[in-house]
């Protein structure tokens, strides 16, 4: 089988957060409102049907035809965006940042963890139509963050100066970066492919925003992916009422945390911090905290201040001005979209569980929280390597030094455990505490200060004789850690490091049908993926 799986907690990957959210602990249970499970949609459908609007429906639409405008659209993908008019469509969703050329392998386990459950909902529910979603993160700042991505163990990057929001950033440099990944995919078709959409993503488009449109695009539509870009005056409008209580009456503050003083208490740590006021002030090339000193509202880094009237006046004159912080970027999301999911890795669900109890005060239904699908690609070369080694795919998440422990103990002709030792030593012991009941306390003492430096003294030549034995079975044991080591970059997740195009050089559109057969989103366990011979 090309596939098998290992629950969460059994990585080593995972928080307790994440891992108790999966085990539906009942403590947790009151920072969310419905499990990820098929039978929780439809009361999730029905509560979100009650209050998204049709005028909702139609703003949405609308500029999602204007945001395609100039983006070649599948037909797959037409479907899905003239369904969302319809008031029993709704969408399953998931959010990345711009990274560079799609950035760590996860990217393509976000998406396909919302198509792949749009897909199973679709089935199972005659009456209702769910369409997968991409929200892209345009409004970020953070440039250093997604500047990059590591191809085969090097940082390819993109250098520029950078401010203000990344989605509106030209695409000025990346041609240098086109020519350095040209060198190093060779020349292959697949290769030519990859290229050829790096080129027209980048080279073709005037700013990032649209050149991840195109890339996503073009690797999804055949799936009827569709893609939105938040940074739209028109589907602000929709958010003013809630960016005014922000502003008046900074309500989120106060309801977040509250919220995350109870995750504490249960020893769950914060992963964003909340803000008096959670939004930017958002212009070209400037991006920066809105922030209140006395009746003054200040925009950090620069010389602009409003009153309150002002600020209340230039958020209803220009709406797209007014930038939601990654606290409030989920609020936005779900007025805007129909949405009955958000499909997150463990920092963003961390994230949501503070949210609950503010999307009560606003009243906005909280959606059904999805962690997104992990797998470890094996690739058919390092399968076959690890057969011979007789090494179990869940092995290499164990640390290596324990890795190594194990696997010597396996194939050592000697037996590496003095557990029998230990047991005939401690039952000798035991004959001798018998003696010494019959003298005094302090014969007692030395029978057990004696018995702990001979049971101190076992695990010390057990450790020798591993030692030894790791030393004489070098060959084998460094055979296994290099494939660790080109599973596990650096010592963690393969998915966190590697990006998409060291795969598809090799298995092309193949990985993309592995990816979309094998992945079930509602299977809450990490994938272990063995890719087939291309």
């Amino acid at each position: 089988m090309p596939r098998s799986t290992i629950p969460y907690h059994e990585t080593g990957y995972y928080s307790k957060l994440i891992t108790d959210y999966l085990s539906e602990a009942e403590a947790l249970q009151q920072f969310y409102q419905r499990f990820p499970k098929i039978t929780n949609f439809n009361a999730q459908l029905s509560e979100k049907k009650k209050q998204f609007s049709d005028a909702s429906r139609e703003a949405l639409v609308e500029q999602l035809h204007k945001q395609y405008a100039n983006t070649e659209v599948s037909e797959a993908t037409q479907k899905n965006i003239d369904a969302l008019a319809n008031e029993n469509t709704f969408t399953i969703t998931t959010g990345h940042q711009l990274n560079l050329f799609t950035g760590p392998l996860y990217f393509l386990y976000k998406i396909f963890s919302v198509i792949n459950l749009a897909e199973t909902l679709n089935k199972s529910n005659t009456n209702s139509y769910m369409v997968p979603v991409f929200w892209m993160a345009t409004e970020d700042h953070d440039f250093e963050e997604i500047n990059y991505f590591n191809f085969k163990g090097k940082k390819i990057q993109w250098n520029r100066k950078s401010s203000g929001a990344v989605g509106m950033l030209e695409t000025v440099g990346l041609e240098e970066v086109f020519q350095v990944i040209e060198a190093q995919f060779g020349k292959s078709e697949n290769a030519k492919h990859l290229l050829s959409i790096f080129k027209q993503g980048y080279l073709e488009h005037t700013s990032l925003a649209e050149a991840t449109r195109f890339i996503a695009n073009t690797l999804f539509s055949d799936y009827g992916l569709v893609i939105i870009d938040g940074n739209d005056k028109e589907l602000k409008k929709q958010f003013i009422p809630f960016a005014e209580k922000e502003i008046n009456q900074q309500l989120s503050f106060s309801a977040i945390t509250e919220t995350t003083d109870r995750l504490n208490k249960m020893g769950y740590p914060e992963q964003v911090h909340p803000r008096e006021i959670n939004l930017f002030y958002l212009k070209e090339n400037l991006r920066e905290r809105i922030v209140q000193r006395d009746d003054l509202f200040f925009i950090t880094e620069t010389d602009i201040s409003f009153t309150q009237n002002e600020i209340l006046d230039e958020l209803k004159a220009n709406p797209e001005r007014f930038s939601p912080n990654a606290l409030l970027r989920p609020l936005y999301q779900e007025v805007i979209l129909p949405n009955l999911c958000y499909v997150g890795g463990g920092g963003e669900l961390a994230y949501w569980f503070q949210l609950q109890d503010y999307f009560k005060k606003v009243e906005v239904v909280f959606p059904i929280l999805l962690l997104r699908n992990s797998v470890l690609l094996v690739p058919d070369r390092l399968s076959e390597k690890l057969d011979k080694l007789e090494v179990e795919v869940s092995d290499l998440f164990l640390k290596q030094h324990e890795l190594t422990t194990k696997h010597t103990k396996k194939i050592s002709d000697i037996a590496i455990d003095f557990s029998s030792q230990r047991a005939h030593l401690e039952q000798q012991f035991k004959a001798l505490y018998e003696l010494a009941k019959k003298t005094d306390a302090s014969f007692v003492g030395a029978v057990a200060a004696q018995e702990k430096k001979q049971l101190n003294g076992l695990d010390k030549l057990e450790k020798r004789l591993l030692k030894a034995q790791k030393r004489k079975l070098t060959d084998e044991l460094e055979r296994l850690t290099t494939i660790q080591d080109q599973l596990f970059p650096k010592q963690s997740l393969q998915e966190r490091n590697s990006n998409f195009a060291e795969f598809y050089l090799e298995y092309g559109q193949e990985l993309f049908y592995q990816l979309k057969d094998q992945l079930d989103p509602l299977l809450h366990e990490f994938t272990l993926l063995r890719l087939p011979k291309p």
